[in-house]
């Protein structure tokens, strides 16, 4: 059963910049693998998705064009770089894994195998 953990949370300034790591236990070339947050009160939300096999990566409206996700396969990575960090970012931040190769940001049911979270606090 696959495994992933993330990392890189913290504490930041409106306007900066984080970088969160999923690092999984095995091979992701056969996945999809989302980042989603969800802030005290309210609902889950799905960030970004890459499909590791072609590198196709899909965004939040509220992310886009601030969010980049990448992976490296070799390392059994995938990357949230998150620049231009608001107020509103701040939430626990979840890595999951399908293995069906879907990014559906909007169902989160699709994904089988979830981190345990990191926290992202934007505060001046």
């Amino acid at each position: 059963q696959l495994q992933v953990v993330e990392s890189g949370g913290g504490l930041v300034q409106p306007e900066g910049s984080l970088r969160l790591t999923c690092t999984a236990s095995g091979s992701l070339d056969n996945y999809a693998i989302g980042w989603f947050r969800q802030a005290p009160g309210k609902e889950r939300e799905g960030v970004s998705c890459i499909v590791s096999r072609d590198g196709s990566t899909y965004y939040a409206d509220s992310v886009k064009g601030r969010f980049t996700i990448s992976r490296d396969n070799a390392k059994n990575t995938v990357y949230l770089q998150m620049t231009g960090l608001k107020s509103e970012d701040t939430a626990a931040y979840y890595c999951a894994a399908n293995p069906y190769r879907l990014c559906i940001l909007s169902d989160a049911q699709v994904f089988d195998f979830w981190g345990q979270g990191i926290q992202v606090t934007v505060s001046s």
